[in-house]
């Protein structure tokens, strides 16, 4: 895939839910919510400041990411559905 986002902007693969719950029940699909977590495929260079510097972004290719419910843009790129959002979409990296 050749595919960069510009500025602050983040490519993120969501990261399937589990189909059961801690308990064993499984969840049909039109019941699953929208993926949370997701890994980086790609960054933009970043923002600019007040004084036109770029800034670089804290997420880097392969973080796991943590973000919004409602976040982000679905996109479709080589028939694989990602996510692009900015970084301040994302709450935090999961180390």
């Amino acid at each position: 895939m050749k595919f960069r986002p510009l500025h602050d902007r983040v490519l993120v693969q969501p990261v399937e839910a589990e189909e059961r719950t801690a308990g064993g029940v499984i969840i049909p699909d039109t019941a699953q919510e929208k993926p949370m977590q997701g890994k980086v495929l790609s960054v933009g260079a970043g923002a600019r400041d007040e004084s036109g510097k770029i800034q670089p972004l804290d997420v880097k290719k392969g973080d796991r990411v943590l973000f919004g419910k409602w976040s982000g843009t679905e996109v479709k790129i080589d028939g694989e559905d990602l996510m692009i959002m900015k970084e301040s979409d994302i709450m935090g990296i999961i180390e």
